[in-house]
């Protein structure tokens, strides 16, 4: 087993990016801890999370002196540094191929997925937008799932023959869908490429630690409410609710200070702008 019992991961049970790196620290049979850092969510954390992390952002990885933030900077440096087992296949265009499924998944996807949350968890919409804006998502699920079929074709992993890279890309995003009841069908191939993937131990373990958290969510609409927490809208999230029926959302979560951006952008209180009329 390779050496990491000084690793730390910093995460949150329903970050699908954190999902991916613990399912890539199981695949490598690397010994690590999880932590879900103080006061995350609230654009306030301090401490050893804020040192590493400028964005504020899960999942960071803690490695001896080593400060690693980004899911993707992440994978690459567990796969440099712990080549045995491999995720990435050897082929630089099979390589290429992984690489480029993980960027759908890690933004086009997880925006979706995203929306979905911020509708169901914490009531950003209700009513007839609500079912407007949770039937966009619904049709851009079905096209990126579409996409995904097409890129699997008759294989049984994404990565090739053995389950890697992309798979792990795909894992937490694909089951997140079947969370939210939009998984396709039984018997499709994403279905039993799904049933395949959570036989491994890795995936099993992330998927249980996922549900346990989603089933605690009941109260997300009050916590924004009530200020504990404050939503980040970053790049391809803000993307998608601009594109799908959520601008007067973001433009009330500015005025009421409930959403955030990035470092070095975000404050602590209102960004200042008006609701349209």
């Amino acid at each position: 087993m390779p050496e990491g019992k000084d690793m730390l991961l910093y995460e949150h049970p329903l970050s699908s990016y954190a999902q991916k790196i613990k399912i890539a620290l199981r695949e490598k049979g690397i010994d690590f801890s999880a932590e879900v850092p103080e006061g995350l969510g609230s654009g306030r954390s301090g401490g050893d999370f804020a040192d590493a992390s400028p964005r504020l952002e899960v999942p960071t990885l803690i490695d001896g002196e080593a400060r690693i933030f980004d899911s993707t900077i992440i994978m690459e440096y567990l796969e440099d540094r712990f080549p045995d087992p491999p995720l990435l296949p050897r082929d630089p265009l099979a390589r290429a191929g992984a690489r480029m499924i993980e960027d759908v998944c890690d933004t086009l996807y997880e925006a979706v997925n995203w929306g979905i949350g911020e509708i169901l968890w914490f009531d950003r919409a209700t009513g007839a937008q609500a079912d407007r804006m949770r039937a966009t998502a619904a049709r851009q699920t079905v096209e990126l799932q579409d996409w995904l079929t097409a890129r699997l074709g008759d294989r049984d992993w994404f990565n090739g023959a053995q389950f890697g890279w992309a798979d792990v890309a795909v894992a937490p995003y694909l089951n997140r869908s079947f969370h939210y009841g939009l998984g396709t069908a039984e018997g499709t191939p994403l279905a039993r490429w799904r049933e395949r993937a959570v036989q491994r131990p890795s995936v099993k373990a992330t998927f249980a630690e996922f549900e346990a958290a989603a089933s605690g969510m009941s109260g997300g609409a009050a916590r924004l409410a009530s200020g504990a927490i404050r939503r980040q809208y970053r790049d391809h999230r803000l993307e998608w609710m601009m594109k799908s029926g959520g601008v007067q959302i973001v433009l009330d979560g500015m005025e009421k200070g409930n959403i955030r951006f990035s470092w070095p952008l975000g404050d602590s209180g209102s960004y200042g702008f008006r609701s349209i009329a």
